[in-house]
């Protein structure tokens, strides 16, 4: 089984540029898909460094650039990029990246249904698709109600999120945690899928009736998670092309 996909097949280096690049397709695709608005924020760990890539905190995820991509340290100093701040919930990434040095790169984002979730007694994230097997360990939520503005709010976060990949934050969103940016853009997509899954199938009556453990071991058995997102991100990639969401001479395709 493949759980993990290469740095190699998913980065295709790790030099700052390829990654400026992947974080601003990234936020303008998720954009296009109705994920990302005018608020929500990508981030890419910096490899071997306390660093991340991000976007800054006004620009509008329609319109951001690799060139306008910020290289941020883990205390919140930008060192890299054209003037700006990062986002004001910054410390959501940087308490992810110090906690959890297995995660190469962060969404966190205002998903309606992420957020409603949260709202109903007693309801928590059923795995309806197989491929949200990966969220099959459980998502967690945190209850504390309001923006993650702090380092304390962010060491609270990490502390929520644990060694799971997926966090809802009760009134207000989700976080995401995945290896790379093709990753974390098709995991959004998963995970969004999944939700209106579950929404669709009480819409018919009864019970849900979500994937069995038996079932989503017989799924881990063939997936080719390295592939998967390839595929995916790459046919993301050509429709944002299609549609002058992401230019020409933008190299993103893996």
């Amino acid at each position: 089984m493949t759980t993990t996909a290469s740095s190699s097949m998913l980065s295709g280096s790790n030099s700052g540029e390829v990654l400026r690049v992947q974080v601003a397709a990234c936020t303008r695709l998720l954009n296009m898909l109705g994920v990302l608005h005018y608020s929500g924020h990508v981030s890419i760990r910096a490899p071997g460094r306390d660093q991340l890539y991000i976007q800054t905190r006004t620009e509008s995820r329609a319109e951001v650039t690799p060139d306008s991509i910020l290289l941020v340290d883990f205390d919140g100093n930008v060192l890299e990029g054209l003037p700006g701040k990062p986002p004001s919930e910054l410390v959501i990434h940087t308490g992810i990246y110090k906690a959890r040095p297995d995660v190469g790169a962060v969404i966190h984002n205002h998903m309606p249904l992420a957020a409603a979730i949260t709202m109903a007694r007693g309801a928590r994230v059923e795995i309806m698709d197989f491929h949200a097997s990966r969220w099959a360990a459980g998502v967690p939520v945190m209850r504390e109600v309001g923006h993650i503005k702090t380092e304390a709010d962010g060491a609270v976060l990490a502390r929520a999120l644990g060694d799971a990949n997926a966090l809802l934050l009760r009134a207000h969103g989700l976080v995401l945690t995945s290896e790379s940016a093709p990753a974390i853009l098709v995991d959004t997509v998963h995970f969004e899928d999944n939700l209106k899954a579950m929404k669709e199938a009480l819409a018919f009556g009864g019970e849900l009736m979500p994937i069995t453990a038996e079932e989503i071991a017989r799924v881990g058995e063939y997936e080719d998670r390295a592939h998967h997102i390839c595929k995916m991100w790459n046919y993301y990639a050509g429709e944002g092309r299609k549609a002058n969401i992401l230019p020409d001479d933008w190299d993103v395709e893996l």
